[in-house]
């Protein structure tokens, strides 16, 4: 709310502070115009108010009681105007800062993140944020200034037993207030909670939406979601019914203290020591601190309930980043673009050890491919090579250069990823392609696409590159979807490429058009090839095995498969599934064109 960079929000904030008390002292003035309006009415002239003669006219005081409340509702007016830029640059920063933190937290902690829950906790502590700075200081400040100014009135007016009962009421109303919204509070955390769980069921419901049609579960997913939002209903009616009994009271309170100020001031005016527009006076300053007595409740609940709101984000804030440049990190530079991996030991839990004293070499512009059965840690060396979470002990080296040394930024900016499981921006296809460099020109974005044997498909598109891919691609096929981030990869450019499994969501024939483009765009580039299909990898300066976490076996295509080890038995189970695919295609094929005369299915008697 004070921030260094901004002197122009700094003087908003003066100016509001100004205005704060000019309205403030205007609204004390407005009162006495009604006292002295009234004494002029009823012909009472025992005191002459401190005013013009032309004022002094029953009807100019009137219209001067009323002018001035209309200045005192400008002010208000023109305060909150100059506040608004500065409120809301504080929520922006906040949630700013909130974005950047998610986006610094580990790979692991996105794994396990609840996404419908996150929105909504990053959703409501942006408004509780909005809350508390408002009434803080358009609501707090106020209504303790307004309060000091009537106790100092009314203590020099009309002594200090009506500043005795202003004090005993104001102190009642306020303790009432802060048991009866602690109460709340208890209600309000478990209405957020059973909100969150009700979200995050249904965004994770609604991501899935194939998946509940395939098992015919739309009436468990309703009734996991009502399950949900019965909890919500029960907190939130106790919510509405918490503040009824808080609003009754704090009337009850007040009524109190005002009928007992009204009685010493009926009493004296029938005493002749005050007059009439004494007692409505009183009345009117009254009904002037019940506003900021009703803010001083509401500033305490609204700012409770904002804490409550935000305590969830800012637990967010909270969390620790795994992976964070050092102090004296540098950017990395790569000159030719050689990767080395020296006995790395990696595990995402410490009982289950995924990497054991890994150590290979890949030569500058030279291809390496990495394979083995599933749970190997094949897809854990390439984040690991990404820093999205650091060894435990070893040395990743890119050029010479210890990669937990060099700058985030730098190392990825050297590195391209096609990952196994390609995610898209709810956008057009041109705008996940741009991804792989967002100033790139339309007839690059072009390019990449022919390359990526994806362009003709574009281009027979209603809506060319303009076409949208929906959330998370979905309007795409896997192999669409994989050929696109093929592309937005080959836009990139990088001096270092990774190529998780990616062509393994497309078919045999796409496959093999697009292994020509792999080969064209990986050609002069360090690659690192994590395949599952062994026949993407035959033509690899060097494939490596692993098994359990440790290389089973290293080598060349034909030497591998002389060794007649774990290499060449997969490499024969691939063949044999790949012939048998192959034979099943070419008879389908011979079947539709009527070359193969069917065989008639012999007849089965009942039961066998």
């Amino acid at each position: 709310m004070w921030p260094p960079d901004r002197p122009d929000l700094k003087m908003r904030l003066v100016w509001a502070t100004v205005l704060l008390f000019v309205a403030k002292a205007v609204l004390v003035l407005v009162p006495y115009f009604f006292k002295w309006a009234t004494d002029a009415l009823a012909g009472d002239a025992t005191t002459r108010p401190p005013l013009p003669d032309f004022l002094l006219v029953p009807v100019m005081l009137v219209i001067a009681y009323n002018a001035l409340r209309i200045i005192q509702l400008g002010f208000n007016q023109l305060r909150d105007a100059l506040f608004a830029r500065v409120g809301q640059h504080a929520v922006r920063q906040l949630a700013y800062r909130t974005f950047v933190h998610m986006h610094e937290l580990s790979l692991r902690f996105h794994l396990e993140r609840r996404t419908g829950g996150l929105s909504r906790i990053i959703e409501r502590g942006t408004k509780g944020i909005e809350t508390i700075v408002r009434y803080t200081m358009l609501a707090m400040a106020p209504t303790v200034l307004e309060f000091a100014l009537t106790a100092g009135i009314f203590a020099f007016a009309y002594g200090w037993t009506y500043v005795a009962v202003i004090a005993v009421t104001v102190w009642l109303y306020v303790w009432f207030t802060v048991k009866v919204s602690d109460w709340r509070i208890g209600i309000r955390r478990e209405m957020n909670d059973s909100d969150t769980e009700a979200n995050t069921k249904a965004i994770d419901s609604l991501l899935n939406y194939e998946t509940v049609k395939y098992f015919n579960n739309e009436k468990m997913e309703a009734e996991r979601f009502d399950r949900s939002m019965a909890r919500y209903e029960k907190a939130a009616t106790m919510t509405w019914v918490s503040i009824g009994w808080l609003n009754f009271g704090q009337g009850v309170i007040f009524g109190g203290g005002m009928t007992a100020i009204m009685v010493l001031s009926a009493r004296e005016v029938m005493a002749g020591t005050q007059t009439v527009g004494d007692f409505v006076f009183v009345n009117a300053m009254l009904m002037q601190l019940a506003q900021p007595l009703n803010f001083i409740g509401m500033i305490y609940r609204e700012i409770r309930q904002g804490l409550t709101d935000i305590e969830k984000m800012f637990d967010l804030l909270a969390v620790r980043r795994e992976v964070f440049d050092r102090p004296d990190a540098v950017p990395l530079e790569v000159t030719s673009g050689r990767v080395e991996f020296r006995d790395v030991r990696f595990a995402y839990d410490p009982e289950r050890p995924i990497l054991k004293g890994v150590s290979f070499e890949v030569p500058a512009g030279k291809t390496v491919a990495i394979v083995g059965p599933s749970g190997a840690g094949k897809s854990t060396i390439s984040r690991l090579l990404f820093r999205f979470y650091d060894v435990q002990s070893g040395n990743i080296l890119i050029d010479g250069q210890e990669i937990g040394a060099v700058t985030q930024d730098s190392l990825r900016a050297a590195i391209g990823m096609v990952p196994q499981d390609t995610v898209l921006f709810n956008d057009t296809i041109a705008y996940n392609i741009r991804y792989g460099r967002v100033d790139a020109a339309p007839e690059e974005v072009r390019q990449a696409a022919d390359l990526a044997q994806i362009g003709a498909f574009i281009q027979r598109l209603p809506d060319g590159y303009d076409t949208t891919v929906g959330e998370r691609g979905l309007k795409l096929s896997g192999g669409e979807k994989q050929r696109v981030a093929i592309a937005r990869t080959i836009l990139k450019a990088p001096p270092i490429l990774i190529l998780d499994e990616a062509t393994s969501a497309l078919d045999s024939h796409t496959e093999r058009e697009i292994q020509s483009a792999l080969d064209l765009v990986s050609k002069g580039r360090t690659t690192i090839v994590i395949a599952h299909r062994l026949s993407t990898i035959v033509s690899a300066d060097e494939i490596i095995v692993l098994k359990d976490g440790q290389i089973a076996e290293r080598g060349r295509h034909a030497a591998l498969l002389a060794e007649r080890g774990l290499y060449a038995s997969m490499w024969n189970r691939q063949r044999e599934a790949s012939e048998a695919e192959e034979r099943l295609r070419i008879a389908r094929e011979e079947d539709e064109e009527g070359v193969i005369v069917r065989r008639r299915t012999p007849e089965v008697a009942p039961g066998e």
